[in-house]
Order: structure tokens, then sequence, then C-alpha cells
């Protein structure tokens, strides 16, 4: 949610940085509703004292007999109530429609983020690795000898339908594997709190974290409620929500393994073979809550994290800065990790790590108070996938695939295998 002091304080800027993103002038509009808002405000405190005037000198007028004035001042004090009531009512009404307005409004982003309309103008940071070179033709993951056995598309269609897939044996078990992985890195290593959160949230946790109102058709929500979180990103961020933390305890680092929902709506056509792209997937969720100073260091760490997780397995990756066209809503700077894919030939995404100042913070209010000042401030917030479970998977089985369809296994995942180091051209481990 963005600052209204600011915008009034510099419009020209707010409507640039917004052009940047390639939305239309938002500041007229804005401050149109701000200015009747505060008027009404203006009026109704101007009533207000006059009534407070008019009710000290009702008790003289009684006392001195004068009735004709007791009379006028008691009708003054009963119009400027109701006046005041009114202008009251319509102040509130202005401000929840000013909030609601600026909930809508997307991040305003850095100035480092390039320019841009689409993933087609994102840049190329840098790259770590060497994609496998491969003496026989790589297919996709679902078409992989060892994999077809456990991962079945066809019965998963009949429970659910489309974009939901069952893994079982030692597809299943690589899954799990991965995910303890992550997690046992994060929290032993890259000093990040497990957390174990609901995937069922409410409205205001969702409209905390900027999934709502603006993306309520990506989400799915139950009959009585509650929203299936998209990401742990809104639980993580939103724990924090309404409090005043001390500048000591900062920053907090969160990560959680969880399911995540996403009906997918604006991707008809996309990612419609295998398990790249599902309603139903599962992701180690990175979260920081910083002070503002930092939040700029923390994402070069928390992107560091997930970088380091791919580099254990050995898959080369390229990072891309985001540009303004391709950030998501709450965003003001994101780098993308994209993993290298033989059987697509291509990198693709697999961990999205972006700093949203305080943008969150401001729609949660959730502020922290430095050592010997009295106001608090916003904190500023940041995400990272660290990293998307069902993706880190198809790397895995389509940069270790052989010839005969068997696939090789990462190191430092044998432990979590039983001591395994592949899986077999006929499903099973080996």
């Amino acid at each position: 949610m963005h600052d209204i002091r600011a915008i009034r304080e510099n419009p020209t800027a707010f409507d640039a940085a917004l052009a940047r993103r390639g939305n239309d002038p938002m500041s007229p509009t804005i401050l149109a509703i701000d200015e009747e808002r505060r008027a009404k405000i203006t009026r109704a405190e101007a009533a207000l004292a006059e009534r407070n005037a008019a009710s000290k000198l009702v008790g003289a007028a009684k006392a001195s007999g004068d009735d004709a004035e007791f009379e006028r001042l008691r009708a003054l004090v009963s119009d400027k109530k109701t006046e005041v009531a009114a202008l009251e009512e319509e102040a509130k009404g202005m401000d929840a429609k000013l909030n609601d307005l600026l909930m809508t409004i997307p991040n305003l982003p850095y100035d480092d983020a390039p320019m841009g309309a689409d993933e087609n103008d994102n840049v190329e940071m840098h790259k770590w690795g060497t994609p496998p070179v491969l003496d026989f033709e790589p297919v996709e993951h679902f078409d992989i000898k060892s994999v077809t056995r456990g991962m079945d598309f066809e019965t998963a269609a009949k429970l659910s339908g489309s974009r939901f897939v069952i893994l079982s044996g030692a597809i299943a078990r690589t899954h799990r594997a991965l995910a303890q992985f992550m997690l046992d890195v994060h929290t032993t290593e890259n000093g990040l709190t497990e957390v174990n959160a609901p995937v069922l949230v409410r409205d205001e946790t969702m409209l905390g974290t900027g999934q709502l109102p603006k993306f309520a058709e990506d989400s799915y929500q139950t009959t009585n409620g509650w929203w299936l979180i998209p990401t742990s990103e809104v639980t993580l961020t939103s724990i924090p929500a309404g409090t005043t933390m001390d500048d000591e305890s900062l920053p907090k680092r969160f990560t959680a393994h969880s399911l995540c929902f996403r009906s997918e709506a604006g991707s008809a056509g996309r990612d419609t073979s295998g398990m790249l792209r599902q309603h139903q997937f599962e992701k180690v969720e990175m979260v920081s809550i910083t002070k503002p100073e930092e939040s700029d260091a923390e994402l070069e760490r928390m992107t560091k994290c997930a970088e380091g997780i791919l580099e254990r397995l050995n898959l080369a990756y390229r990072t891309v800065k985001l540009c303004t066209g391709d950030m998501g809503f709450g965003a003001r700077r994101t780098y993308d990790i994209e993993v290298w894919l033989p059987g697509q030939n291509t990198y693709r995404e697999i961990s999205s790590c972006s700093t949203c100042g305080d943008f969150q913070s401001r729609r949660m209010n959730a502020r922290f108070k430095r050592t010997g000042e009295k106001k608090p401030e916003f904190v500023h917030t940041l995400n990272g996938s660290g990293l998307a479970v069902g993706r880190c998977l198809i790397a895995v089985l389509e940069n270790g695939q052989q010839a005969d369809g068997s696939v090789n296994l990462p190191d430092v995942l044998h432990p979590y295998m039983g001591g395994k180091t592949k899986i077999n051209a006929d499903g099973s481990l080996g």
C-alpha cells in the first residue's frame, strides 16, 4: 500500500514510477478523493467546535431566564450534532474509497529495475554451472523411462482434473528428499527459522500481502470464506502483522515447506504437459522482515541462499533482474533464478526473490521501533522461493537422465535416499 503523504508531496514522481510499470497516472484521482475526504474532516471539526461552544452557553441562557436564547442554542447544538455525524460518516466513506483504490495500485519499482514490457526485457546478471552435454537426445521429465511409472497424470486427472499429478515410489521419495534437503540447509546454515503454518487464511491475510483484491481469481476460496494460500509468503510475511517490534529483534528470517494452490487463471494453454505448472504444488519459501536500511543487502543474501541450493545439486542456472513489466504486484526489485532444463533446452524459473519495501507492511501494519525513539517505522519485507520443490524435481530428473532412461541423483541427496544414488530404468531405486 502506498503512503498518501508521499503522493501529496510528490505526485509527479509517483505517476512517473507507475508509468515505468506501464500504468496510467493515478495521482489526480487519488488526490481528488483525498482532498474531498480532508475537506469533510475539516468541516466536521469546525461543526464540532461550534457545537461545543454552543453547549457551554446553554446552561448560562437557562440560568438567566432567556428562554428564546436557550431554545436557539439547544437547537443549534442538536443541528451541529447531526451535521458532525453526517460529515464524519461521509469522511469515513471517502477514507474507505481512498483505501480501496490504494490497495489496487502496484508497488513502485526501484530506479534500478530495468524498463521493459515482459520477460524478454529482463536483464541477465550472471550464470553458474555448465548445462550437461548429453550424447543422446534428452527428453522432458514426464517422458524419461524411469519416471513414467512414478508420475501419474491420468489418475490425477480422474481424481481432480487437469494440472494435477500423483507421484509415487522413487519419484515421490526424491520429491520429499529435495524439500528436506532445502529445509536442512536453510535452517542449519542460512540462519532461517523453520515454520509450519496454516494453508487456510482469512481475507485480511491475503489483503496484507497483496493477493487481494486484485488477484482473487488466481486463488481458491472455500465456501466458508477461507483462502488457500498461493505460497507460504502469505503466512510467513503476516506473522508480524499488527505488531510493533523492537529493532534488536530484526531481521527475522523464516522458512516453510508448504502446499501451495493457484488457479492459474491467466495461463490457459501454457505448460500443459508435465508438472511444470500445477494447481497444487509445493515450495520451500523464505521470508525476511528487516529494517529499511537493511533490505537491499537482505535481497542479495536471500538470492544467494536460493542459488546455493542449486549449486549443491549441481544444477546450472542463471539469475536475471526482472524488468518493470514483468515484476510482481508487490515487488520493488526482483531477481529470478532460472534452472537449466535439458528436455526443453532452455532455462526456466525456479525461484523469484523480491524486496517489497514497506508496501506490504503498510497494508498489514507491521512496524518496529528503534532504540531510544518514540515513533515507530514500517518494516521492509522480502520473499523468495528456496526453492519450488516440483520444479527442482523436474530439473534433477532432466539433468540426471541417462541414455537407458535411468536417472543419476545429485550427491547431496544420497543421504536422504537411504544411500541410493540413482533411479533405475524400471523406476526402482539403485
